[in-house]
């Protein structure tokens, strides 16, 4: 079958459009205007000159638009005096406006239900979680085998972001399960919005991601299944890395994906690769090659602070929550020089030189 055949109806309406947009009269004064949220996807016929001359981004708020949102919306409730909406639109970026309507919905929620006579900091801090993370589940109980798993694997991640340069600074860190299947929670919140990502920060983040497995590893011996999403998202970053920044040595300065599809292509086409058979094992390898140099910094990093590991994994397990001055403590008393220094400067085999800086 044509893969285009199924969709001659699309393909009509676009073209009745076009012929529409092109026949109006100049005189008329019409003015034509349409919105997506898929521009990526647009035909570009409707983009050349004199159809939809003048396109106007609409992007996230920055900290300052959220900060505007979140006065508008709070103007409905009664907020504490205690409470800096400024500090609350830092701690939400790439939050969009209906995702702060609900936060400060879900914040005024938790203060009614406690009794308060106002919205208070930690009810925006819950709220915050609640759409970052999802509603606690104490009623889930974990045996204490899976209990102290997850204190491990919660206090590897947060370890790795505390040391390694260009990780967003650790604020909290949880083992109370949250959501469908999030059985702990490390919330990292940058200090700035970000708009561009070195090649070090992306790395960065590959070695948080892989902190939580590495540290069971260490402790057990054993791996559990709890690091499967962490995995999805380190493979992820590498394989974009690879074949859309050009940011392997090996293959060079070259995108080998993310090219823009034609609107009308039949849904869920899959994009037919444009390199050879030897190009895209050479892509293979040095995903792997990067995730298996992380792995191994990583390893070093938790095996040179592992007195900080163990004792912030007991305080999880007492706590099963703790703050960022507990971190900073146990990091201040525990931490040594060797953990920092594995981090910051590090040799990687393959590269030759030092893990996250820029090729």
């Amino acid at each position: 079958m044509n893969l285009l055949a199924s969709h001659d109806e699309r393909e009509q309406t676009l073209n009745q459009l076009l012929a529409e947009m092109d026949g109006f009269d100049s005189n008329q004064g019409v003015i034509i205007m349409a919105a997506t949220n898929r521009p990526e996807i647009l035909d570009a016929a409707l983009l050349r000159p004199g159809r939809f001359d003048r396109q106007v981004l609409v992007d996230r708020p920055d900290v300052k638009g959220r900060e505007k949102i979140l006065r508008l919306h709070a103007k409905k409730i009664k907020l504490s005096p205690s409470v800096d909406l400024a500090v609350v639109a830092a701690k939400t970026p790439g939050f969009v406006g209906a995702d702060l309507a609900n936060i400060v919905n879900e914040a005024a929620l938790l203060a009614a239900r406690q009794g308060k006579e106002a919205v208070e900091t930690s009810d925006f801090d819950e709220a915050i979680e609640r759409v970052i993370a999802g509603l606690q589940k104490k009623s889930r109980v974990m045996n204490p085998r899976e209990k102290k798993t997850v204190a491990y694997h919660e206090a590897g991640h947060a370890l790795v972001a505390e040391l390694v340069p260009g990780a967003d600074p650790v604020t909290k860190i949880s083992i109370i399960p949250r959501g469908v299947a999030a059985l702990g929670y490390t919330q990292q919140l940058p200090t700035e919005d970000r708009y561009l990502m070195t090649r070090s920060e992306l790395l960065a983040r590959i070695y948080v991601l892989l902190g939580g497995r590495v540290a069971e590893e260490m402790i057990f011996n054993d791996v559990s299944t709890g690091a499967q999403n962490d995995l999805q998202k380190a493979t992820e970053i590498a394989r974009t890395m690879v074949t859309q920044f050009g940011m392997s040595e090996r293959l060079g300065l070259v995108a080998l994906e993310g090219q823009r599809q034609p609107l009308f292509l039949p849904v869920g086409g899959q994009p037919s690769k444009e390199y050879s058979e030897e190009t895209a094992r050479i892509v293979d390898e040095e995903i792997k090659r990067l995730l298996t140099d992380a792995h191994q910094k990583v390893r070093s990093c938790l095996s040179s602070c592992k007195d900080a590991l163990e004792e912030l994994a007991q305080l999880l397990l007492e706590k099963e929550v703790v703050e960022r001055p507990a971190l900073q403590s146990i990091l201040n008393g525990k931490m040594t020089k060797d953990a920092r220094d594995v981090m910051q400067r590090g040799q990687s085999p393959s590269d030759g030189g030092p893990i996250g800086k820029p090729v």
